[in-house]
């Protein structure tokens, strides 16, 4: 049963081949049958000869090219696989012929997205038995993304252009376009806690023998470090546990909200949000922070509970890139899920990045200030507020109200310098932070924050 359906197979594969017959080839097998036809009316065996050339020609074409198309492998390699927007990767393919006999003239093309360029096509001349080429394109997009490349195919062409077969190899890869991620400057954040960031907090007190907590002894401790009263109540040995630091936390909260937001394309002003919440964690991933991203749908990164990934931050960096490089807008009507997250009260930084504000969105966020220990929200300016008629004087109130709460309020468009705008979230005190109504200059609220 398995012979017969590979016979099957393999008739109905030639049988498609046919269908590979070039204009050429069909006309050659026209005329071939014509003569034919014409030698046995006139009784012509010299034309008749001629016919069967002509005729049997583009068929012995389309065995040969059958069997050389199944004989030729094509691959794909991408480096790097994971690239940041306007950034170039570099797409190699190679062919190899694993065939005893030459290949004709072959034409390699390999489907890319729009997005990242025109359809590279690549005319390739005979290859010999057992040889192989190799050609290569580039592709960039101004769009952060996960974008297919392939499936490849490749056109197979006999020297006299009777046929032409084409073959579609399986393997795709993916390029991953993600933020383009900004260095930013290193700045002590208004109600920073002490050990923050630069230092580390210590987890046990050390005021006196009442505040240690011993554990068993374990082969190798120091001696000097026995805590004699712990052991003469257990009867074992016990040892004074090490001061272990705790990692600082933050969780950078990025509103994706459809309504929040206007505009689209790489200059909107959620595409700079998106920017800008990359660059904090992988600056703030760099000062020794436990970074998780969360959206408004209530989402968390990394990790399926929110954790953050244990051992190198770069793991933890690359997964924050690939979950924002696919990020969208969310049909959300507010800020409810994240705020259910952040209830816990467990955090230490907030950085958000807020589109428009209503009312009700603005006491939402007052209510998640009020559970972190230090908060910073970059707000988008020129976003029509939700439900407010006078959109100036509506977004005014709004950060008034966020700074009030806490808030260290740094509003933002498109045009600004995410670096500029960072280095004032030091100099700009919750209450009186530069770009809002009645704030003083970045310089003149310089000292507000704690140092």
């Amino acid at each position: 049963m398995a012979r017969a359906r590979e016979d099957f197979q393999a008739r109905a594969s030639l049988r498609a081949s046919f269908r590979g017959l070039t204009t050429r080839g069909r006309s050659f097998l026209a005329a071939g049958l014509a003569a034919a036809v014409c030698a046995y009316v006139l009784g012509q065996q010299d034309l008749l000869r001629v016919g069967a050339l002509l005729a049997v020609l583009p068929l012995v074409c389309v065995v040969v090219l059958h069997r050389t198309r199944h004989q030729v492998t094509g691959s794909r390699r991408l480096a790097p696989a994971r690239v940041a927007v306007r950034a170039e990767a570099r797409v190699q393919l190679r062919v190899d012929n694993v065939s005893r006999l030459p290949t004709g003239l072959l034409m390699l093309q390999d489907r890319v997205p729009y997005v990242l360029g025109p359809r590279p096509r690549f005319v390739l001349d005979r290859v010999e038995p057992g040889g192989r080429r190799e050609v290569s394109y580039r592709v960039r997009s101004d769009l952060r993304g996960r974008y297919p490349l392939g499936p490849l195919q490749l056109r197979v062409a006999d020297p006299f252009g009777m046929v032409e077969l084409t073959r579609s190899f399986q393997a795709r890869d993916v390029l991953t376009v993600i933020p383009a991620v900004q260095p930013l400057p290193p700045v002590r954040l208004a109600g920073e806690a002490v050990g923050y960031g630069d230092g580390r907090v210590r987890a046990l007190a050390v005021t006196g023998d009442d505040d240690v907590i011993p554990r068993a002894y374990r082969h190798g401790d120091d001696v000097r470090r026995v805590h004699w009263r712990s052991t003469a109540r257990r009867g074992e040995l016990m040892v004074r546990r090490e001061e272990q630091p705790r990692q600082a936390r933050c969780t950078v909260l990025l509103d994706t909200r459809h309504d929040a937001w206007t505009g689209s394309g790489p200059g909107a002003p959620f595409e700079w949000a998106v920017t800008g919440a990359a660059s904090v964690a992988v600056h703030l991933l760099a000062r020794g922070y436990q970074v998780r991203l969360l959206t408004d749908t209530g989402a968390l990164v990394p990790g399926p509970d929110g954790g953050s990934l244990d051992g190198d931050s770069s793991d933890t960096a690359g997964l924050l890139l690939d979950s924002l490089a696919v990020v969208e807008h969310s049909a959300e009507p507010g800020l409810a899920r994240a705020h259910d997250v952040l209830r816990d009260g467990r955090e230490g930084l907030v950085v958000a990045f807020f589109g428009a504000l209503d009312e009700g969105q603005t006491a939402l966020a007052a209510r998640i200030r009020q559970r972190t220990g230090a908060a910073v929200a970059l707000t988008g300016r020129g976003l029509r507020p939700l439900g407010a008629e006078n959109a100036a004087d509506a977004e005014e109130e709004h950060v008034r109200a966020l700074r009030e709460a806490g808030w260290t309020v740094l509003p933002f468009t498109p045009r600004d310098a995410l670096a500029e705008l960072w280095q004032r979230a030091d100099q700009a005190h919750p209450a009186d932070a530069p770009g809002g109504a009645g704030a003083g200059s970045a310089g003149g609220s310089a000292g507000g924050g704690a140092r």
